[in-house]
């Protein structure tokens, strides 16, 4: 597992934060065995070693209204990669965009409020070749 560089208390204590970013150091230390105060230097060393790096709030915006979620792949002719990456983040659809290995592709997350929302363009030169899942 992707832990295993970590030793066994670091482990349960970030095994637990995935699970719940927001549980507090007492529960945590009461789960695990050691105190709040171990917990909170455990958790202050992962952060600044750069382990921790954030905390998020993951919103399902089909609770609020109705909204969908799509995921793309869209592969890019090589020399355009930069450029569609920063056009994708201007727009305010989009969520993630993560780079894939192999040939220049990206891996997009978009949340709309309707599928008129989304709008994937193909100029003939960024995207050659698109797919969208919803």
């Amino acid at each position: 597992m992707f832990l295993d560089g970590l030793d066994e208390l670091d482990q349960q204590i970030v095994k637990l934060l995935i699970r719940n970013a927001r549980m507090s150091y007492s529960e945590i230390g009461q789960k695990i065995g050691i105190s709040r105060v171990a917990v909170r230097s455990r958790v202050q060393a992962l952060e600044q070693a750069g382990i921790i790096e954030e905390y998020t709030t993951v919103i399902n915006p089909q609770k609020i209204s109705g909204a969908i979620s799509c995921y793309f792949e869209i592969e890019t002719v090589p020399d355009t990669l930069p450029e569609v990456a920063a056009l994708l983040e201007q727009n305010d659809t989009v969520t993630q965009i993560y780079r894939v290995t192999g040939k220049s592709k990206l891996h997009v997350h978009a949340v709309a409020s309707s599928s008129e929302r989304i709008d994937v363009r193909d100029d003939g030169q960024a995207a050659r070749r698109s797919r969208m899942q919803l």
